[in-house]
């Protein structure tokens, strides 16, 4: 016999009471793809949103009124140590006082190397604190869904008091952008001695960045470590002012030793001071919110169409004859368009 789910009133008040099962449980209805478990989902943030105030509207751009959390991504190429930093990030936060949630973007998170599901068991003092929430994110799922799902779980864990959220991307590719478009603070890591030429990182991910951090600058690297900050140091004047009016940092850390991580932080409270001042920071969660609302759209409208009775038929009527050759794909496809009604 399957166990009731709690009613939405009964998640909203778990959540807002730091309930980590019934985070936990409502983070698994987001993830669901059944349609009841969708609507209530649907339910919870709604209602969550109105009693919190995290329509970005709230946030006055001013530093007396910030807003309730700062969402950071984490990323860079595989073997940088994402989840050693994550850990010696999220460790000295907590002993700040902060409430860290760490959340993921990867798509193919069961079969790659580097992913918080990975990982999760490394970051074992973190992961035992009570001021810490890590949840990886689905698997073998399209980078969309997983994203979509993501930002909706951002939500549900500053509800739930977490005012620091660290999201981590699998590697450099298409999630980083992705992860741009929910997050307020962009933050590369990078390795000692190697150019982005020899760390598979693409000229758009520096430009992305507001903070790089030269990671593993210990021991005999330490010198390696700071010809690399300079490098990038270097790159980035190279490069167009960033719109939010912010001068990227390029900075040197080591997660094993603890060094540099607390440098770090002061660079992440300075952009959002400066990007408050200045009303970047509320603007840019304007647009992000936009652009949600946008991607809904695009996928509603997608599962709507390929669900269609007479659109399933004619798919299924014409897609050998594209195969076999005898159809263009393009005329095939506007003979399906033409079936969908909404």
């Amino acid at each position: 016999m399957s166990r009731r789910l709690p009613t939405a009133p009964e998640f909203i008040a778990g959540i807002r009471a730091g309930n980590r099962v019934v985070l936990g449980q409502a983070i698994t209805l987001v993830e669901s793809a059944r349609p009841e478990h969708q609507a209530l989902a649907r339910e919870i943030i709604a209602q969550l949103l109105n009693a919190a105030g995290n329509d970005p509207s709230h946030v006055t751009g001013t530093i007396r009124n910030p807003p309730s959390a700062i969402r950071i991504a984490i990323t860079g190429a595989p073997g940088v140590g994402k989840s050693t930093f994550i850990e010696a990030l999220g460790m000295y936060l907590v002993e700040q006082g902060k409430k860290v949630a760490v959340l993921a973007v990867d798509p193919t998170s069961s079969v790659s190397k580097g992913s918080i599901l990975g990982d999760k068991t490394r970051m074992e003092r973190l992961s035992a604190s009570e001021q810490a929430f890590i949840r990886p994110s689905p698997s073998g799922e399209s980078l969309g869904g997983v994203a979509r799902k993501t930002r909706e779980t951002i939500l549900l864990v500053e509800a739930a008091g977490y005012d620091t959220v660290l999201i981590e991307t699998v590697g450099v590719g298409q999630s980083e952008i992705t992860v741009h478009s929910m997050t307020d603070v962009f933050l590369l890591l990078l390795l000692p001695g190697a150019g982005d030429e020899l760390q598979g990182i693409k000229r758009g991910i520096v430009e992305m960045a507001d903070i790089l951090a030269v990671n593993k600058a210990d021991g005999d690297r330490v010198k390696l470590a700071n010809q690399a900050r300079a490098y990038y140091l270097n790159a980035t004047h190279l490069l167009a002012p960033k719109t939010s009016g912010w001068t990227p940092r390029v900075l040197t850390c080591s997660s094993q030793e603890n060094t540099g991580i607390a440098e770090i932080w002061h660079a992440i409270v300075e952009y959002q001071q400066s990007t408050l001042e200045n009303g970047f920071f509320t603007e840019n969660r304007r647009r992000q919110a936009e652009y949600w609302f946008r991607e809904a759209l695009d996928a509603g409208l997608k599962a709507a169409f390929f669900s269609h009775p007479a659109v399933q038929a004619r798919l299924s009527e014409l897609e050998p004859e594209v195969l076999a050759g005898r159809v263009s794909p393009f005329a095939a496809a506007e003979i399906v368009l033409k079936e969908f009604e909404l």
